[in-house]
């Protein structure tokens, strides 16, 4: 009757410490290393996903606004990525409005507008979420704020 016990409590055993070994930190890993499956992470601005994210962001952006100029980044503040079935991106981005309308071409690099009347500041945050295998990426929430 023991030998019988025996081989389910050794899976159960080793069962429990591989549970707890995945649960518990790597030892001598940096805390800012550590992250669970799921979790948001601290994005590089410059990374292709970020940057992808953050231009459909400032084009979805300037299709719902109804000024005549074009709007673009000032600064990211804040990029975050979290993996799901795809990838989402959490973007807190400072917006000013530019000298070019929405007709003109190059609109990444239209100047600031520098006349008071005429500057416009927002801040923005945005849920980007991609899938891009499927050439997927939809706005999950927006909201901004003048600034």
């Amino acid at each position: 009757m023991a030998g019988s016990l025996r081989t389910p409590l050794l899976l159960l055993a080793a069962l429990t410490l591989a549970l707890a070994l995945a649960m518990s930190p790597t030892v001598g890993a940096s805390p800012s290393k550590l992250h669970r499956v799921g979790g948001l992470l601290d994005a590089d601005v410059n990374e292709e996903g970020v940057q992808q994210a953050l231009n459909f962001a400032l084009s979805e952006y300037n299709k719902a606004s109804n000024d005549a100029f074009h709007s673009r980044a000032m600064r990211v503040v804040r990029a975050q990525k979290q993996v799901v079935a795809g990838m989402n991106y959490f973007l807190d981005v400072e917006i000013g409005r530019t000298t070019c309308t929405k007709s003109q071409p190059n609109l990444a690099s239209c100047p600031f507008h520098d006349q008071p009347r005429l500057m416009k500041k927002a801040f923005c945050s945005f849920q980007i979420y991609s899938v891009p295998w499927l050439s997927k990426i939809s706005m999950v929430k927006s909201s901004c704020q003048d600034a």
